[in-house]
């Protein structure tokens, strides 16, 4: 009968063949922390277009330790409200809050080089499980995590309880921080943000480090690591690709209604010098998001399901529609911004350079803007201006 010492040890075995659990306190972590108390009441696992509701106290004692000491992601609910105790059967849903892939979570915590005395916030406690990892060495007390979201804050209150951490747990909007307990040594984040908050940077030490996914796409997203200085200034770099659900604050409205009638006035039209499929690609789709901040591509298809593809930026009333002419494209667009012209400067010059991978970008961030760069060429540099609430 499998039991859950030995699922632990497995897991952790797992990991460290992979290399991502390297630290000997963070793989004893991981062989002492139950995940399984951190998935209470279920979990849902994807059978294609439904979720599978599995539950503690439904399923097969074996199936349950076994699901709970997979190297998956866990959706833990949908539809920001549905968890798997409320159903009987597989249903349809978009996940809002999950147990993060554990080759995921412990990569992360190693990255952040903790020292046993540093004290971190963490940005969406989800279940709780890094939480308490990260409990287990630092202590509970040094230890303050923020979620969004009552019903999983609860949850995951619960649970660390249960295992025998009473740490700070807050309800709240994580992209404020929690200046109460500030300063921190580091900051982490488990939702993509569309830029790290200045907030973070003015609560963390000098010397302190933020980790957190940057982007507002489903994918092209990446994984910033930042330095603050003494002067309050954060410079880092993207340190890989990443993907993790946005931050409920930041949640993209996806882009409805007749897109025929969104595209009818165009102000200009051509063939493109690149393909528009290439923003299905992950690094161009990273750079896509540091040219046209706010825009967003969206995917259709004709009656006759020819494909359609689109960038929206709805705040700017701008568009880029595009369509197949032969080997090649053909982009209408619309609106006060040439939306294609600027991921296309960008796009050239990226290939210019050789196509370098994500972890070329450079990252600044001031109270004033957040500057990302490649090398010294003026085409692969991006300023931001901080002139929204985060």
């Amino acid at each position: 009968m499998t039991d859950s010492v030995s699922e632990r040890r497995r897991m952790a075995a797992a990991l460290a063949n992979k290399g991502v659990l390297t630290l000997p306190w963070l793989r004893g972590a991981v062989e002492s922390v139950p995940r399984e108390q951190f998935l209470h009441p279920g979990v849902f696992l994807d059978e294609g277009r439904t979720w599978r509701p599995l539950t503690a106290l439904g399923a097969d004692p074996d199936e349950w330790l076994k699901t709970a000491y997979s190297v998956d992601t866990l959706t833990t609910q949908l539809d920001g409200h549905l968890t798997a105790d409320q159903v009987g059967e597989a249903v349809a849903g978009v996940p809002t809050s999950s147990s993060t892939d554990p080759a995921t979570v412990v990569s992360m915590i190693e990255t952040l080089d903790l020292k046993a005395e540093h004290r971190v916030l963490e940005i969406g406690t989800g279940t709780g499980y890094s939480t308490a990892l990260m409990c287990h060495y630092l202590g509970e007390d040094n230890v303050t995590t923020i979620e969004v979201d009552p019903q999983v804050a609860a949850r995951a209150d619960a649970a660390l309880e249960t295992v025998g951490y009473s740490t700070w747990t807050v309800t709240g909007d994580g992209l404020l921080g929690h200046p109460r307990r500030a300063p921190y040594d580091r900051v982490i984040a488990t939702c993509a943000v569309r830029r790290i908050p200045y907030t973070w940077v003015r609560q963390t030490r000098p010397g302190g480090i933020i980790l957190s996914t940057v982007g507002s796409w489903p994918w092209g997203t990446g994984l910033a690591k930042v330095t603050v200085n003494e002067n309050g200034t954060a410079e880092g770099s993207i340190i890989g690709r990443s993907s993790f659900m946005q931050a409920r604050a930041q949640a993209v409205t996806p882009v409805a209604g007749d897109l025929s009638a969104r595209t009818a006035y165009a102000d200009s039209e051509r063939e493109t010098r690149v393909s528009p499929l290439g923003l299905e690609e992950w690094v161009p789709a990273f750079l896509a998001q540091l040219s046209v901040p706010g825009a967003h591509v969206v995917r259709a298809a004709t009656s006759d399901g020819a494909r359609l593809l689109y960038l929206f930026d709805p705040e700017r009333e701008s568009f880029a529609h595009f369509r197949a002419d032969g080997d090649g494209w053909i982009v209408r667009q619309g609106g006060p911004v040439a939306l294609w012209d600027k991921v296309e400067r960008t796009l050239i010059a990226w290939q210019a350079v050789g196509n370098p991978d994500i972890a070329a970008i450079q990252l600044r961030i001031t109270n004033k803007s957040h500057t990302y760069w490649i090398g010294d060429h003026p085409e692969l540099r991006w300023e931001h201006r901080l002139n929204a609430a985060y």
